[in-house]
């Protein structure tokens, strides 16, 4: 017996996007962290540019360092990355954040690292708290490639879509009058 679920179209004054603990001190470690980092960028740009919320996380940023660079959060002077401590990104005040200031969010795109812990985390809680969840699966990596596979196949059995980042920003951009000329929206290296 099959079960057909039914994938809501991301519409951005409906989704967020959650960027998970990209920094420095993880940055060498990481599989693939210079492709990663060039996806949250593009999926960042995208998400400001359409105006969503942003949940931007740092684990320890004072043993970790901040988030690298590379991400260009430095475009975006408003958007102040929250400090944890536990895996998941889901520390009470993003649950505030996402509640109060923006209710009306139902799907929820993740980026970041590792796969295997705080993003799998971040997941599990969203999906307990009712969110359709998105992993960008050329947005997401661990320290090693098992890690990084096993975690897909895990979030996927939790009830998480899996996508690519090409496939989240066209998808945002399908409620807008798109004309795909936008060397940032095509300029894809990954």
């Amino acid at each position: 017996m099959s079960t057909i679920c039914r994938l809501k179209q991301l519409v951005p004054r409906t989704t967020a996007l959650f960027l998970c603990d990209m920094q420095e001190k993880f940055a060498p470690s990481i599989q693939y962290f210079p492709a990663i980092a060039n996806v949250a960028s593009r999926i960042l740009k995208t998400a400001k540019t359409l105006k969503m919320p942003v949940v931007v996380t740092e684990q320890n940023p004072k043993g970790l360092g901040p988030t690298v660079k590379e991400i260009g959060l430095a475009d975006y002077p408003e958007i102040k990355p929250y400090s944890k401590t536990q895996f998941s990104m889901m520390i009470p005040e993003v649950h505030d954040y996402l509640k109060k200031e923006h209710p009306e969010v139902e799907n929820v795109i993740i980026c970041g690292i590792e796969s295997h812990v705080c993003v799998q985390c971040t997941v599990q809680s969203l999906i307990n708290s009712g969110y359709d969840v998105h992993v960008v699966a050329d947005g997401c990596s661990s320290r090693t490639m098992v890690d990084r596979m096993y975690s897909f196949q895990r979030m996927k059995a939790m009830g998480a879509w899996l996508t690519t980042s090409e496939s989240v920003i066209l998808g945002l951009w399908t409620a807008f009058i798109f004309t795909p000329s936008s060397t940032w929206v095509r300029n894809s290296k990954i």
